[in-house]
């Protein structure tokens, strides 16, 4: 008998931990093929993008330019170049005897250019921009509250898929509760038929014993539709085909030798995400409000211009050029924009401030009540098998008290019944139990969603 029960308990063992595998399983497939999953991985990857382009504006930037213009026509000026000069220069060519000093034309210049280019690359940079520093942390707090939202859903995912597969075994363990109350109800007729045949039995006793198949044939047909509901819904979590089969190792039992521990524990909700991100909420509109007052502060900008300007296309050292400058802006007035912006994001962040303290009082509320219904489960799982166990000794009397002709049909009937209440009220409540302790584990953040790297 030592024998027997150290293999029992090694077989138990090994069933539970294997379950435990199983479904552990089952949480990896679905955190890496969910589809809501893979779309707010898209949005983190956005996120990041975006972090990416906040960094960029601090790098300069390099462009080329270039523009043509050539015109005809319009206001000119004129230059007396030969009415000013032309008597000096005829003087100084008499004094000396040469023609040194040739005689000018009056001249006309244009105000329009005519067929000028000008082609440059130039050169940007952003010297003294305090908006850049805090519109690269808003980009950092961004991409941390896509990574929070990420992991709240991940938590969410485990516990839908956790109570998802407890429903799948829960109805498999249906479906094999009416089979057998479908076999119990079949030796009831062939019981009945055997009494009937020797003249001691009643027609109507065989009639009640066909009627009572069909109901629980009935019955059972259900159940194997909730087996099919239940698998469906399953591996739409895991994002597989829904009529893939599902490993159901026996783990309704798993959590059973964990039930003192988790009835014991405290709540803790300092860990949930949901904080987490409220916090991240706070500081990222600290940030704002910061952003918005440095549209007072100046800003100074650097370029550099490396290029070439002339008439008719000419490229040579008189046209290349450079010019480097730096741009100074000042804020002095902008019909309070400036001031509104900062109120407004000043309203956000007191906003996000109640937020955090509302949704940390909803976060203990929420886990105070699953743990309590964790215990009312449990409690209910306690009463139920107390309650198997008398319809079992119940039945097993009263279809000893039929045989020996003590006890009528109806109570064999109502004995099966009782018995099969009992067996699915185990079954509901064990389910509820597992789940209640998935919406415990849920509200108290306490499974590993994230492995270390």
């Amino acid at each position: 008998m030592r024998t027997i029960l150290i293999i029992l308990l090694l077989q138990g063992f090994y069933f539970s931990v294997a379950a435990q595998n199983v479904l552990k399983s089952y949480i990896d497939s679905a955190l890496v093929n969910n589809i809501v999953l893979q779309q707010k991985n898209i949005s983190l990857q956005q996120a990041s993008y975006s972090l990416r382009i906040a960094r960029g504006m601090f790098s300069p930037t390099v462009g080329f330019q270039a523009s043509y213009q050539t015109a005809d026509g319009g206001r000119d000026i004129r230059l007396p170049l030969g009415d000013l000069l032309n008597g000096a220069y005829a003087t100084l060519n008499q004094l000396t005897q040469s023609q040194t000093f040739p005689q000018l034309k009056n001249e006309s210049i244009n105000f329009l250019p005519q067929n000028f280019y000008d082609a440059r690359v130039r050169t940007s940079v952003p010297v003294i921009n305090p908006a850049l520093h805090y519109n690269r942390k808003i980009s950092e707090q961004q991409v941390q509250l896509s990574v929070i939202d990420l992991d709240i859903y991940k938590r969410e995912l485990v516990k839908n898929v956790k109570t998802a597969y407890y429903g799948y075994l829960q109805a498999l363990e249906a479906v094999a509760i009416y089979q057998s109350a479908q076999q119990l109800a079949q030796e009831g007729k062939r019981v009945n038929e055997k009494l009937l045949e020797n003249g001691k039995g009643l027609p109507a006793y065989v009639l009640r014993a066909n009627s009572e198949i069909e109901a629980v044939n009935a019955q059972l047909v259900a159940a194997q539709q909730e087996v099919d509901n239940a698998r469906r819904y399953f591996n739409f979590l895991l994002n597989r085909d829904q009529s893939e089969a599902i490993d159901a190792a026996d783990s309704l039992s798993v959590l059973d030798e964990e039930m003192g521990r988790l009835l014991q524990q405290e709540i803790h909700t300092g860990e949930r995400e949901e904080l987490k991100a409220l916090k991240e909420m706070i500081t990222l509109q600290e940030n704002l409000v910061k952003m918005n007052r440095s549209a007072y502060y100046p800003t100074l900008n650097g370029f550099l211009d490396l290029g070439s300007q002339a008439h008719n296309w000419k490229f040579d050292s008189q046209s290349r050029y450079y010019m480097f400058g730096l741009q100074l802006d000042i804020h002095i007035f902008s019909g309070n924009r400036n001031r509104n912006k900062i109120k407004q994001s000043e309203l956000g962040m007191e906003d996000a401030r109640l937020s955090l303290e509302n949704t940390t009082r909803q976060l203990e509320l929420s886990g105070r009540v699953s743990l309590n219904a964790l215990r009312s489960a449990y409690h209910g799982l306690m009463a139920a098998r107390k309650q198997l166990e008398a319809a079992q000794a119940y039945q097993r009397l009263i279809d000893r008290g039929y045989k020996e002709g003590t006890n009528s049909y109806i109570e064999t009937v109502d004995a099966r019944n009782q018995l099969t209440q009992a067996e699915m009220a185990v079954s509901i409540h064990r389910y509820k139990v597992l789940a209640a302790a998935a919406g415990v584990e849920r509200e108290t953040a306490s499974y590993t969603i994230n492995k270390p790297q």
